[in-house]
């Protein structure tokens, strides 16, 4: 059986329900069970970025900072900033601005193209390799702390059911931009 929010019956009432219930209300013509996926996705990114990352923090690090250099460690060779961008998500600029200050700090190195001036080559140093192979595990251990209240079944079930939306709206990206 079901709550009226799409959630098992006696279940805590999340932030999202309360706000599904409230625009009900107001627009109870309105289907706002998308709202209750959405939402939810929203509010647990907001959070999970909001709390930051433990071992991250310890170690001066920002998330998108930690996704470059883990970028190029787990491909093993060297990245234009433009395949750092795709690998990681980013805007250029933002990757320039993280590439200098990751510099600056020892755990990159650019190289300029051989061929072509205007291309940029970026490795990891061995402080950077040490650096991530040093957090990651620690990083790791904090996601499981992290979804440790959900049964590993459940978070399979839910890993899958991500990962089916985040195909269907990478392959529809496009189509989706107004």
């Amino acid at each position: 059986m079901t709550a009226t929010n799409g959630g098992p019956t006696g279940t805590r009432q999340d932030t999202v329900a309360a706000v599904v219930r409230q625009w009900q209300s107001v627009h109870p013509d309105l289907d706002t069970g998308p709202m209750e996926i959405i939402g939810r996705i929203s509010r647990c990114a907001a959070l999970l970025q909001q709390a930051e990352d433990a071992p991250l923090r310890r170690a001066s690090l920002s998330r998108p900072e930690f996704d470059l250099l883990g970028a190029l460690r787990r491909t093993g060779h060297e990245l234009t900033p433009g395949e750092l961008a795709r690998e990681t998500f980013s805007s250029g600029a933002a990757v320039t601005k993280r590439l200098k200050q990751l510099s600056e700090r020892g755990f990159v190195e650019r190289r300029g193209d051989t061929r072509d001036r205007r291309v940029a080559h970026v490795r990891l140093t061995d402080a950077g390799r040490d650096l991530v192979d040093g957090i990651l595990p620690e990083q790791l251990a904090y996601e499981t702390a992290v979804l440790s209240d959900l049964e590993p079944p459940r978070q399979g079930e839910l890993a899958s059911l991500l990962g089916e939306l985040l195909c269907r709206l990478e392959g529809r990206l496009g189509a989706l931009r107004v």
